[in-house]
């Protein structure tokens, strides 16, 4: 399962691996840290970032976001080494504007770093269902809140199961997985990664080193969690909230991830409206950002040997223009979205 450094080529479902940060001094060099400000880090995990940052400049401040209460528990003792730099917020960063806005204290963020997807932490914890590896109960809830994946499966219509298990997993059986499903269901609830990841590979052919039941199990953590949309949302969260100059650093581990990215930062760094036959010429836009990176980074070889989940990761930075937020949509599309 992708997403935090876990690809398919190793450990792909969240076997026990250690928590290693992806790409630590490119994400540092690419927010710049060692200038000094406030940053934020959209995905606190482990602090791996956070206390890269921390560690690179004296008057740096962090605000720090994570959706899992986990998380905010096991950074406390972080918190307290950064004496008093370092703010710990419980929170999604679809809203990250919002949460920064008090903690940073009114400035304007230096830098804003996010890391897509699930954590290793979360992969090796068998009672939070996202790795089938380790049998559990299926939930995969990132927030430990709302419904789970077994309520997904078990109650959702075969469509829309098929349509999710297409859509954001790409799994060509995709119709065969749901028809099993509601088969399963009828006689008895999928409660558990094990019978889930069992009935998949019944019905899709393993390829080497990537389980049959990789990419059911990636879509329907990415529904559950409504990552994509949270993505979408805290990329113009972080345009809002970063100021003139300040750095936006996405590390996303799969396709779906960095093509939103990607479209993102090629729409708010390009002066081209976008023309339509059906509407008046638009006016040229004022890129809110402009490019830090040249396409994507990738970890390097000495990486990827110390650390595989590090295989898929696509680094992409852009910088702060002093243009308003919002300003590239309105002159494109008429309108925010």
């Amino acid at each position: 399962m992708t997403g935090r450094g876990e690809g398919p080529q190793a450990d792909a479902a969240g076997g026990p691996a250690p928590h290693i940060p992806v790409l630590l001094a490119e994400v540092a060099e690419a927010l710049d840290v060692a200038r000094g400000g406030v940053f934020l880090d959209g995905t606190f995990g482990a602090g791996g970032y956070t206390a890269a940052i921390l560690d690179a400049h004296p008057r740096n401040r962090v605000v720090a976001i994570d959706r899992d209460p986990d998380a905010i528990a096991n950074g406390a003792a972080l918190v307290e080494r950064a004496g008093g730099r370092l703010t710990l917020l419980h929170g999604r960063f679809s809203e990250l504007d919002t949460l920064a806005r008090e903690a940073a204290g009114g400035e304007g963020l230096q830098g804003v770093v996010l890391d897509i997807g699930v954590s290793s932490m979360q992969l090796d914890q068998a009672e939070r269902g996202f790795s089938f590896r380790q049998d559990g109960p299926l939930d995969m809830r990132m927030g430990q809140d709302g419904p789970s994946a077994a309520d997904l499966v078990n109650e959702a219509p075969e469509a829309e199961i098929a349509d999710i298990i297409y859509r954001y997993g790409e799994e060509r059986r995709s119709r065969a997985v749901a028809r099993a499903i509601i088969e399963r269901r009828r006689r008895a609830p999928l409660r558990t990664t094990a019978e889930l990841a069992d009935l998949v590979a019944q019905h899709v052919r393993g390829e080497p080193g990537f389980h049959p039941a990789t990419r059911t199990f990636q879509a329907l953590r990415i529904a559950v969690n409504d990552e994509l949309g949270e993505l979408t949302s805290a990329l113009d969260a972080a345009e809002r909230a970063l100021a003139p100059g300040g750095r936006l650093v996405v590390v996303t581990f799969h396709s779906l991830e960095d093509r939103i990215v990607k479209l993102f930062m090629q729409e708010r760094t390009s002066r081209t409206p976008r023309a339509s036959r059906h509407l008046p010429s638009p006016e040229p836009a004022v890129p809110t950002f402009t490019p830090v990176t040249r396409g994507p980074v990738a970890a390097g070889r000495d990486e990827t040997d110390r650390n595989p989940r590090a295989r898929s990761a696509k680094l992409r930075a852009v910088e702060r223009t002093d243009a308003p937020a919002g300003s590239v949509r309105d002159a494109r599309k008429g309108s925010p979205r």
